[in-house]
């Protein structure tokens, strides 16, 4: 019995802290480089693609077995699985993913999106970053201008 409760208590103390406990006394914050997707050309027959970074730092005491969690609103168009770049009443669908196949939309983990897990390191002072992958699909018909959208990164520690 002793064995079993001994093995239980270290299991327990090995397992990973949420992401919510992962930081004691920490302050972070984030920052992201716009995913800018440059000139469009809808008669192409190849997506459009563009990568943007998103660096997350910490300072405090931070677990060496956590993590940070970042997330990705759904932008002006309100789905995540179909973002919208618009343009006054001008749209242009879009996405942005996790992965450089840009198969994973990157979300909040819901409804077959994918958040970005960051580990911790265990030192004082954490600093990461993490790749997105943007794509605008071939063949959309949209009128001459500069598109937009605006999306709200939140970061779980």
């Amino acid at each position: 019995m002793l064995g079993t409760l001994l093995a239980a208590f270290l299991m327990l103390g090995l397992t990973a802290p949420s992401p919510a406990l992962a930081c004691t006394l920490c302050s972070c914050t984030a920052t992201a480089s716009a995913a800018s997707f440059g000139t469009y050309n809808p008669v192409s027959t190849a997506p459009t693609d563009t990568t943007a970074t998103i660096t997350v730092n910490c300072t405090g005491l931070v677990s060496l077995l956590g993590s940070v969690e970042i997330s990705a609103s759904a932008g002006s168009s309100g789905n995540r699985a179909q973002r919208t770049l618009r343009q006054g009443g001008n749209a242009l669908a879009y996405n942005l993913y996790t992965d450089p196949a840009r198969t994973i939309v990157f979300g909040d983990g819901t409804a077959g999106t994918q958040n970005i897990t960051l580990p911790l390191n265990g030192l004082l002072i954490f600093g990461q970053s993490a790749l997105v992958h943007g794509r605008i699909p071939a063949r959309q018909w949209a009128r001459t201008g500069s598109y937009a959208d605006t999306i709200v990164v939140t970061i779980v520690y």
